[in-house]
């Protein structure tokens, strides 16, 4: 089983390396920016694992024939490198705004489109889309992060539908805070300490690598983690209360 997790250096698809490794006959391709750290990974797990040192937001895609020829056909791809830009709407700096949109968005639709063809000729596989809690409670400050992270969330899940009856599953994947994780630690950092963002429930990446694994096993629809946020799922309106009602203050302009 040949599993290709982008945004694999460190955090959340760090996590999913080590727990997709213990799958039957796991063959892995991790993909990041940081070599050093793809390659410390690599050599504690205990499969065949294949290294892509990458700037996804490039067009670029030469890395996943490679990656095919020494692992063979992608049997499962999850989607889960992204970029966070915490700042007032009018202080961002639009290129870089732009580029994590194409990161999040663009780059795993682009992907999707480069191993669907051949999953669906198989009639099996497995897709995996890590969203974001942002996806279905926008943060303010965050702007291009929640609209990347939604439209990577609404074409996900759009896409389950498309392929049912196909073969290929579809995971939509909704972290909240993820505790420990370069993006949480420099998100949280940009509010006052007193922000409700603060407040909310925690949980470790290799919690929720464990929930997606079983996510998938059990060819699930969506995963929302800390279980807790499905209220954000159920009660949409009373969430956007909140986040209306206890807006979280930036500390400064990034």
């Amino acid at each position: 089983m040949h599993i290709v997790i982008t945004g694999a250096s460190s955090g959340i698809g760090a996590a999913l390396a080590r727990e997709l490794a213990q799958m039957p006959e796991a063959r892995l391709t991790l993909v990041a920016r940081r070599r050093a750290l793809l390659e410390e990974l690599a050599a504690e797990l205990p499969v065949p694992t294949h290294v892509v040192s990458a700037d996804l937001s490039e067009d670029d895609d030469a890395w996943l024939e490679r990656a095919q020829e020494a692992q063979g056909p992608v049997d499962v791809l999850v989607n889960n490198a992204g970029a966070q830009v915490v700042a007032p709407t009018a202080a961002v700096d639009v290129t870089r705004g732009e580029a994590s949109v194409r990161l999040n968005l663009l780059t795993p639709l682009r992907l999707i489109a480069k191993v669907l063809p051949q999953m669906t000729a198989r009639g099996s596989g497995h897709v995996v889309n890590v969203a974001s809690m942002a996806a279905l409670a926008p943060t303010p400050g965050m702007t291009y992060y929640n609209a990347s992270k939604g439209g990577l969330a609404a074409a996900s899940e759009a896409l389950r539908g498309e392929l049912r009856g196909s073969g290929v599953s579809v995971l939509t994947v909704y972290p909240g805070i993820i505790a420990e994780t370069d993006m949480a630690t420099a998100a949280l950092s940009a509010y006052e300490s007193n922000a409700a963002l603060r407040w909310q429930p925690t949980a470790s990446a290799e919690e929720l690598a464990r929930e997606v694994r079983v996510s998938m096993e059990r060819r699930r629809a969506r995963l929302v983690f800390p279980r807790v946020y499905g209220i954000t799922r159920w009660f949409p309106t009373i969430v956007r209360w909140f986040m209306d009602r206890f807006t979280p203050r930036l500390t400064a302009p990034a």
